[in-house]
C-alpha cells in the first residue's frame, strides 16, 4: 500500500504546470538534470517515499536541465524513439534522458544525410565537371563533333561587341570569302577586336550555311518532333498532290547534286533531315575512313527491313561492338551450319517435355512466335542510339536511290505532310539557298563578392554544323585572348554520329589532300579528318583557359 503524502496526488496536475509545457530545446545537450534540492516540496516527498513519478515538465525551465526529446508521431508505426547509445533500462529509475540519448526518425535521417554528404565531399576529389559526364583530357584543339547543334552560348570576361553591327562592306566581303573558300589567317590575340576588319569578315563567313527547301515562314530544322512548332503555319502543299510532286522533284535534283559533289570530294559532308530520322553522308577521307560513309539515326525495324529488301548492305556498329565475340564465332560457320545449330537448339529446348511425357498436352510455340522472340531485341532498340545504321562504299549510292524513291520519307499527315526532308550542307549545291546563323551579343551585370561585374555573352542559334563550330571557336580563341566558355545544345538524334567506325585499313594521307578544294579551312579539314572519340555523346560544355581547351560531353 502506497504511503500517503500530504499535499500530493499522483493524478493531479496544477494548471500552471500544464502551461509550462513548452517546445524548447536545451541550449546545452550536456547539461545535467536538476538536483533534487530544486524540486518542489511535494515531489521531494514523493521521491523520498519511493513513489513512481512522471517527468516534471517545468524542471528544465527552472533548473536548466535538458528536457526529453520530443518524438515524431509520424516517423514510425510504433511511435517509439530509436536508441542511439545505451538502452533506457540501463539507467537508474526516475532519471530523465538527455536529448543526445534518443533520436527521433527525422533527426536521425538528417544526421545520416549530413554525414553521408560530408563523406562524399571528402572522398570525392574536386573536379569542375560531374562524374556522370565524360571528362576528356586538356588539349589545344577540340575533338571532332559530328552532331548538329541548335544553339551555342559563349561567355567571356571580354566583350563580344565586335560581332555586332557589321558594315555593309564587311558583310559583303564575308559572303564573298565563303563563296570563294578564302582562308583568313589571324594573329593569336588582338588588342581591340572591334577594329579588326579581317576578324569581322571571317565571323560573317563562318555563319553561312546552305539549305533546301527554304521556306521563310517555316523553321526547317530540326524536323524530328517539330509538328508542334509547325502547327498552324500555312502549308499549301499538304492537300495539293501536284505541288507535292514538284517539291519532291526539286528535292531529288538537289540531293543528287549533293551526292555528286560528295563523290568528287568537292563537298565534305551533308545532312538529310527527315521527320523520323537523320542521315549523315561523309566524303572519303573524313572521320578516319577511306570511303564514303553514311550514318542513319534513329532507325526502326521496318526501315532496316526495307533497306534489306532494296539490297543495301549495312551494319549496326553499336550492336556489333557489344556482340563482337558472338559475331566472330558465327563467321566461322557456314549458313547451313548456323541454321542446323539453331534448329538443334530449338529441338533440345522442348526435349525435356518428351522426357516428362507431357509433350502432347502442352502446345509448342509455332515458327512465327519463335521468330518474334528472337527478333525482340531488334524491336526494343528502335528509336534509340543503338539503332544507328552504317552504310559504306558503293552501298551509299543504293541508299541515295532508296531515299529518293521511299514514299515513307515524307509525312502523309500532320503539320509536315507533303514537305520534303531538309538538306543541310556547308557548301552550295543545286537548288540550295544561302542562310545565316543568328548571332546576338548580350552584356549583363552579375553579382560578385566585390560588387557587380560585367558578364559578356554571345548567343548563336540555328543548325550549327561541325565546320561552323570549329570556325567560330577558332575566331573566339583569337578575339577573347584564349579565355571563354561555351554551352552547346546538340540535336540529340545526331549525337550518335560520333561513334568510332571500324576501319579496314589505315587512312592514306593522299586521300585528305584531295579534299583541299572542298571549301573548308585547312585547320577545319584536319579536325574533321580525325577519328571520332566521343562515342554516343557529344560536346556540351567547352572551356578555354590560357589557350587550352577542357570539355565535357
Amino acid at each position: 500500500m502506497a504511503l500517503s503524502v500530504p499535499g500530493y496526488s499522483p493524478s493531479f496536475k496544477r494548471p500552471p504546470e500544464i502551461l509550462r509545457l513548452r517546445r524548447k530545446r536545451a541550449r546545452s545537450h550536456g547539461a545535467a538534470a536538476s538536483p533534487p534540492a530544486e524540486l518542489p516540496e511535494p515531489r521531494r516527498a514523493a521521491l523520498a517515499a519511493g513513489l513512481p513519478l512522471r517527468p516534471f515538465p517545468a524542471a528544465a525551465g527552472r533548473g536548466g536541465g535538458a528536457p526529453e526529446a520530443r518524438r515524431n508521431p509520424f516517423a514510425r508505426l510504433d511511435n517509439r524513439p530509436r536508441a542511439a547509445a545505451e538502452p533506457p533500462a540501463a539507467q537508474p529509475r526516475g532519471q530523465q534522458e538527455g536529448p543526445g540519448r534518443f533520436l527521433d526518425s527525422n533527426q536521425e535521417n538528417g544526421l545520416l544525410w549530413e554525414e553521408t554528404e560530408r563523406t562524399e565531399l571528402y572522398q570525392t576529389p574536386h573536379v569542375s565537371f560531374s562524374e556522370l559526364d565524360t571528362l576528356l583530357p586538356r588539349s589545344t584543339e577540340l575533338p571532332v563533333d559530328w552532331s548538329i547543334k541548335t544553339r551555342l552560348l559563349f561567355t567571356s570576361p571580354q566583350p563580344f561587341s565586335w560581332t555586332d553591327h557589321l558594315k555593309a562592306q564587311e558583310e559583303a566581303q564575308g559572303l564573298v570569302q565563303h563563296c570563294r573558300a578564302t582562308e583568313v589567317t589571324l594573329p593569336q590575340s588582338m588588342q581591340d577586336p572591334k577594329l579588326s576588319t579581317e576578324l569581322r569578315c571571317a565571323f560573317q563567313q563562318s555563319l553561312v550555311y546552305w539549305l533546301h527547301p527554304a521556306l521563310s515562314w517555316l523553321s526547317l530544322f530540326p524536323r524530328i518532333a517539330a509538328d508542334r512548332k509547325m502547327a498552324g503555319k500555312t502549308s499549301p502543299w499538304s492537300n495539293d498532290e501536284t505541288l507535292q510532286h514538284v517539291l519532291m522533284s526539286d528535292w531529288s535534283v538537289s540531293l543528287t547534286s549533293l551526292y555528286n559533289l560528295l563523290k568528287t570530294k568537292l563537298c565534305p559532308y551533308f545532312y538529310v533531315c527527315t521527320y523520323q530520322f537523320t542521315v549523315l553522308f561523309r566524303a572519303a577521307g573524313l572521320a578516319g575512313s577511306d570511303m564514303i560513309t553514311a550514318l542513319i539515326s534513329p532507325t526502326t525495324r521496318g526501315l532496316r527491313e526495307a533497306m534489306k529488301n532494296e539490297g543495301i548492305e549495312f551494319s549496326l556498329p553499336l550492336i556489333e561492338e557489344n556482340d563482337h565475340k558472338k559475331k566472330a564465332y558465327g563467321t566461322n560457320l557456314g549458313h547451313g551450319e548456323e541454321q542446323a545449330i539453331s534448329d538443334e537448339d530449338e529441338e533440345e529446348s522442348f526435349s525435356w517435355l518428351e522426357e516428362m511425357g507431357v509433350h502432347d498436352k502442352i502446345k509448342k510455340p509455332d515458327t512465327l512466335s519463335i521468330k518474334l522472340r528472337k527478333e525482340k531485341h531488334e524491336v526494343q532498340m528502335d528509336h534509340r542510339p543503338e539503332s544507328v545504321v552504317l552504310v559504306k562504299g558503293t552501298n551509299t549510292f543504293t541508299l541515295l536511290n532508296f531515299l529518293i524513291n521511299c514514299k515513307s520519307l515524307v509525312a502523309t499527315s500532320g503539320a509536315q505532310a507533303g514537305l520534303p526532308p531538309t538538306l543541310l550542307s556547308p557548301i552550295a549545291f543545286r537548288g540550295a539557298t544561302m542562310q545565316m546563323l543568328k548571332a546576338r551579343s548580350v552584356n549583363v551585370k552579375t553579382q560578385a563578392l566585390s560588387g557587380y561585374q560585367d558578364q559578356f555573352s554571345l548567343d548563336i542559334t540555328g543548325p550549327v554544323m561541325p565546320h561552323a563550330l570549329h570556325s567560330i571557336t577558332r575566331l573566339l580563341k583569337c578575339s577573347q585572348s584564349g579565355s571563354f566558355s561555351a554551352r552547346l545544345y546538340p540535336h540529340e538524334p545526331t549525337a550518335v554520329f560520333n561513334i568510332c567506325l571500324s576501319l579496314d585499313k589505315v587512312l592514306d594521307k593522299e586521300v585528305n589532300k584531295e579534299l583541299a578544294n572542298c571549301g573548308l579551312h585547312r585547320k577545319t579539314l584536319e579536325q574533321l579528318s580525325q577519328t571520332p572519340l566521343l562515342g554516343k555523346s557529344s560536346l556540351r560544355n567547352v572551356e578555354m583557359n590560357n589557350y587550352i581547351y577542357n570539355w565535357r560531353s
